[in-house]
Parts: C-alpha cells; structure tokens; sequence
C-alpha cells in the first residue's frame, strides 16, 4: 500500500450507491476529508459532507461554485456533457480526475487478450444520453479534456461485486441458493471469471489518484481468479442451505432459451461472449497495484449484507429484472 497523503481532501461526484459508495468508506477510513455532489437520492455514509444538485438540470452544479479538493472521483454513466460541465467547473479547484469508466468502452466483441490499447468506441464529449459504451467513452474524452492527459484518470471496470451491490447478479445467486432444492448451474464448473471486488476497485481507485496515475486502466482481476464452480459453491458454503447444484452444459441452456448473463447472472457461455468478458490482459492494472481478495470473502459479505437487510435485496426498477424464473428453471433440470 502506498503512503497516505496527509489531509486529503476527496470529492465525490456521486458518492452514494455501489462503487461511489465504497470509494466514500475505503477515503473515510483513510482518514481522508470526504463530500459528495449527488442529487440527494440516497444518503452517503456517516461522516460525508453532502452538495446536493442535478447537473442535468440549469444551474444544477451551483453547488459546486466554490470549493476545492485534492482529487475528484466521478461515476456518472449517462451524458457525457454532464461530466463536462462539472470537469470543466472544477479544473482550476482540484488536482486530479478520476471517472469511473466502464470496459465497455471498447469496440466490440473484444478479443481475448485485449489491453488498453484496444480500438475504442466513437463518441463525444459533448453528447446528451446516447448509449452506454459510447457514453462512458465520452465521459473520458471530457473528464481529459478538462484536466489534460496527465491528471486524468480512467477506470475502465469490468464486472464489479461486492456488498452493497445494486445490479443484482451476486445477490440473485445467493438469493437463489439460498432457497435450496436443485439448482441450474451454467457449466462448465471451471469457465473462467474476471471480475473486481467494489472495495478493492476503490482501494486501488484512490491509491492510484494519490499517485497521480493517468490514462485507461482496465479494473478487473486476472482471468481465472475465480471460476464458476467456485463462485457457487461459496455461495453453497456462506448460506448453509440444502441447494444441490445441477451442473448443465451450455449447449442445453443455450437451446431451452435461457439468455447468459441475464438469466444466468455473471455466467456467459464458452465464446466470443465469454472472451469479450472474461479473458481480458489486466497486467497494467495488476502491476500498478490492484489486489483482489479471495472470492469466498466476496461472497460471505455480500450474504452478509443482504442478511442486514432483512432478506430483502434492493428493487432498482432501472436496472431491468434478473434472474430465471422458478418454472423455467424447473422446466430445463425436468429435462435432465
């Protein structure tokens, strides 16, 4: 770990929800001065100053008019002239722009093998909402554009989970396994993941912003550091339930219909899908210091804050449903 920056001052553009959230916790417990700009949807953990506005909306950043920070840590998704509004408000009040940024950025299907240097997406800076991957890519064009190639900063997640999780695919499996009886496991046991715990995303997040590392860096874990099989049975392990896993193979699923990723959270059958995904170089962030935990950690606290919630995940209506339904489910292992 590196050395601290005494009195670091953070902003959060965002702050409150998943990957904002947990860069909030991972600065709090450096001792770091923390706010959030948000538009007050949720509330940021203990010990944040909250601004509270809607940069989509006229004058939404006015909030923002005075202040100034160390590091700025901005996870919008969605128009990029958004991140070029407040990147441009705060190039002369903070030192350096991280954006959370997204894989999806590359054109796709993305080769197994791939590193930073892959072709990208075309987009604009200055676009309203268009589509994802050409949204994020405009993000980096205007966070640069604002602060310069040498104080901007681009965190190209892949698959990210954790506590506090709200797309859902983590919590479904373990929601699912939870119940028990036979499960549907997309096989084969050993395919491959590449994902990145939220809190070891946020730790790198800000050690690399302390650091002043610039440019793309993809943040995923190594290919293989954890493997389906893996996955559920620590899911199996944390929950203490009777689940029996039914290992199926991708052809059976594929042809009941059943959509990878989708139905079948985190799993992508063996392909150009699952390459695009899965098998990805991430020796630039590996080097630079990113450390992923053992996903058996991953899994017991996410039980354990679903747990906290009473059993009851998250509804984010905007996030589109998950999951297989029980009769499908029961439909294909009736097959077997």
């Amino acid at each position: 770990m590196s050395g601290r920056m005494s009195g670091t001052s953070l902003l959060i553009l965002g702050g409150t929800t998943f990957a904002g959230r947990a860069v909030a916790e991972e600065a709090l417990a450096r001792g770091w001065s923390v706010t959030a700009f948000n538009r007050g949807r949720a509330a940021a953990p203990p010990g944040v100053v909250p601004l509270v506005g809607d940069r989509t909306e006229e004058g939404g950043l006015a909030a923002l008019a005075e202040g100034a920070w160390d590091l700025v840590v901005d996870t919008w998704s969605d128009a990029p002239r958004a991140v070029r509004d407040a990147a441009g408000l705060l190039a002369g009040r903070a030192g350096h722009f991280t954006y959370v940024s997204s894989r999806s950025v590359y054109r796709w299907p993305i080769p197994a093998g791939a590193t930073e240097d892959a072709p990208v997406v075309d987009a604009s800076p200055d676009a309203d909402v268009t589509e994802y991957a050409a949204d994020k890519r405009g993000g980096e064009l205007a966070a640069e554009a604002a602060f310069g190639a040498d104080r901007s900063l681009f965190v190209r997640c892949g698959l990210i989970l954790g506590p506090h999780e709200n797309v859902g695919r983590l919590p479904w499996w373990l929601a699912r396994i939870a119940r028990g009886g036979p499960v549907l496991a997309p096989g084969p046991p050993g395919l491959p993941l590449q994902y990145v715990d939220v809190r070891d995303l946020a730790r790198w997040i800000l050690d690399a912003a302390e650091r002043g590392l610039a440019g793309p860096y993809d943040l995923v874990s190594a290919s293989g550091h954890t493997t389906m099989g893996e996955l559920l049975d620590a899911c199996v392990d944390v929950t203490g339930s009777d689940a029996e896993l039914r290992w199926t193979d991708p052809e059976t699923i594929l042809a009941a219909g059943i959509a990878p990723w989708t139905e079948l959270p985190i799993w992508t059958s063996p392909g150009e899908f699952h390459a695009s995904l899965h098998r990805s170089d991430v020796s630039r962030a590996l080097a630079s210091g990113l450390r992923c935990r053992p996903v058996a950690e991953t899994v017991a606290d996410t039980w354990a804050w679903i747990r906290g919630l009473g059993g009851d995940l998250p509804d984010v209506p905007e996030r589109g449903a998950l999951g297989l339904a029980a009769e499908r489910e029961a439909e294909v292992l009736g097959r077997g």
